[in-house]
């Protein structure tokens, strides 16, 4: 037992520093692989467990990754160029109004999509607008971090919105429906506060008053890639722009909105995931004429390897003692009262996230959780104040969330520099403050409707 938990902590401590290193950019799907496959060689996971884990996060994976290819559509369509130009125009030359306004569209996309989705989504609309707009390097960074905190954390309303989250309800049995309505309102109100302690923070690095932009982003590329088509859509104006692209929202919306239909009648969700998905697809070859191709290529299919070999490495941990270690450990702390025990599980599960990335803190978090025989409603929340620690507190640190990763790639790939100096300015003050108000919401919230 000693060796096991000695070789499979050792392959993730080895992972977790690799993925976070990143050398020479390596994608954080080959390292996990490579460290999934040493635990299955030495032969800690078995075939049997092997089974288990598919079943576990193979409809997660499924859903996040066709709600990505749904975003991925989107950009096909434009809709990050109609987004930054429909952004600068409801600033209305205002700063501060921009400012709340991308914090309205992150979070809408992360409900919409999912915390990786909208990053792809949002973060290169930002990045659109702000060099449209010329605003100097300095004057971008609190839109893009308070964006990327935003968009990230939204993820906690509503359990569709992190393949993690995902993962997790699968193990302690919860439904999309009842996350939902134990979660929605004191996660919203918990991003609220977030929105408004962070405007405080950055009011004095957002310009007041913004200046023009530099030419139509929208027009630019409608006119190139829809006014030649013959039979396409005619958008040849503003509004029917518009009027396009709502349709496109309205359907996402739909699709949205089913898979809470399918969660409470019991029907797996990955399959309306999957027709949304296809569904957009021919939709956009009968507009565009464009073979779908293309869009499978831009599709990130290593979060499916990623996803699978972290599980595995965490199965690993599991089986060579870890969560029976955890549970000795925890058990005392939960018996104190579930007060007591939601803000130190969240507060434990927010530290382990920032050391270890929120993947495998929640999986161990959860796994932990369900070794110690609690009743339901005891079990479901410290659960989401697991999740929590898990889509909040991991903010702390850039390197918390698989989409914080991604977020830092992409600037990276535009040569955005954002120094860690500028991210812990604000993340040391409103990461904190929001884990412990929204740790309080869900208690009470908890309290008044489900006991």
């Amino acid at each position: 037992m000693n060796y096991d938990i000695f070789i499979t902590g050792f392959v993730f401590l080895i992972t977790m520093l690799i993925i976070f290193w990143r050398p020479k950019g390596i994608n954080e799907a080959w390292p996990a692989s490579i460290g999934a496959l040493i635990i299955l060689l030495t032969g800690v996971v078995s075939s049997s467990d092997i089974q288990d884990i598919i079943s576990k996060i193979g409809g997660a994976s499924i859903t996040i990754i066709s709600t990505i290819v749904m975003a991925v559509i989107l950009e096909s369509f434009g809709f990050f160029h109609w987004a930054a130009a429909k952004l600068a125009s409801l600033a209305r030359g205002s700063g501060y109004r921009l400012y709340w306004f991308i914090q309205l569209l992150c979070f809408l996309m992360t409900l919409l999509f999912n915390n990786d989705g909208s990053i792809l989504i949002t973060t290169p609309i930002l990045i659109l607008l702000l060099k449209n707009l010329r605003l100097k390097p300095h004057q971008q960074i609190p839109y893009l971090l308070s964006g990327a905190l935003i968009a990230t954390a939204s993820s906690a309303p509503i359990g569709v919105s992190n393949i993690v989250n995902l993962i997790a309800l699968k193990i302690v049995h919860m439904s999309l429906y009842m996350h939902t309505a134990m979660m929605f309102i004191p996660a919203t109100l918990g991003l609220l506060f977030m929105s408004g302690l962070m405007f405080i923070l950055l009011k004095r690095t957002i310009p007041k008053k913004l200046p023009n932009t530099k030419y139509d982003l929208e027009a630019m590329f409608f006119i190139k890639h829809f006014h030649p088509l013959k039979g396409g859509i005619d958008v040849n104006t503003k509004k029917k722009r518009t009027t396009f692209m709502l349709k496109l929202l309205l359907f996402v919306f739909i699709m949205r909105c089913l898979l809470f239909v399918a969660s409470y009648f019991s029907i797996p969700i990955e399959f309306v995931a999957v027709l949304g998905s296809v569904v957009l697809l021919v939709w956009r070859w009968y507009y565009l004429r464009t073979n779908p191709v293309d869009i499978l290529k831009k599709t990130p299919w290593h979060i499916l390897i990623f996803a699978f070999s972290m599980y595995v490495i965490i199965y690993g941990l599991h089986n060579a003692g870890l969560t029976e270690f955890l549970v000795k450990i925890c058990e005392p702390i939960v018996n104190q009262g579930l007060f007591y025990a939601s803000f130190i599980m969240g507060g434990l599960v927010s530290i382990l996230s920032n050391l270890f990335n929120n993947h495998p803190a929640l999986m161990i978090g959860t796994i932990t959780l369900t070794e110690m025989g609690l009743d339901p409603v005891t079990l479901k929340t410290i659960y989401l104040a697991n999740i929590i620690g898990s889509d909040m507190g991991s903010l702390l640190l850039p390197i918390g969330t698989l989409a914080s990763l991604i977020w830092m790639h992409i600037l990276r790939q535009n040569k955005i520099k954002i120094k860690w100096k500028d991210y812990l300015n604000v993340s040391l003050i409103v990461i904190p403050l929001t884990t412990i108000v929204t740790l309080f919401l869900l208690f009470y919230w908890v309290q008044m409707i489900f006991t």
